[in-house]
């Protein structure tokens, strides 16, 4: 498993090239909003600020520079945004996701 950092909202996590962001976020205590989980309603649409993603085939719409996290699995060290306040399970700053 290789390891990656994604910083969301300033906050740093590390990740892997395997499982897809939301998934990483919420192992690490980051919890953004979803619903569907599969790409169809589009509401864990974050900006991708820098760095690649793979993103699969999704309903939602996704603007230019954005990705749905519950569908988009990173490829390298990755920054992302999220235009709300995310609730977290500890106020630190490094979260490490296994």
């Amino acid at each position: 498993m290789s390891q990656l950092t994604i910083t969301v909202n300033g906050i740093k996590v590390c990740g892997n090239r395997h499982e897809p962001l939301l998934t990483q976020l919420e192992k690490a205590g980051i919890k953004p909003e979803y619903q569907c989980r599969n790409g169809m309603c589009g509401a864990c649409r974050c900006k991708l600020v820098s760095g690649t993603v793979t993103q699969s085939d999704t309903l939602a719409f996704v603007g230019p520079n954005e990705v749905l996290s519950c569908s988009s699995i990173p490829q390298q060290n990755i920054e992302i945004s999220f235009d709300y306040q995310l609730n977290t399970q500890q106020p630190t700053k490094t979260k490490i996701a296994l």
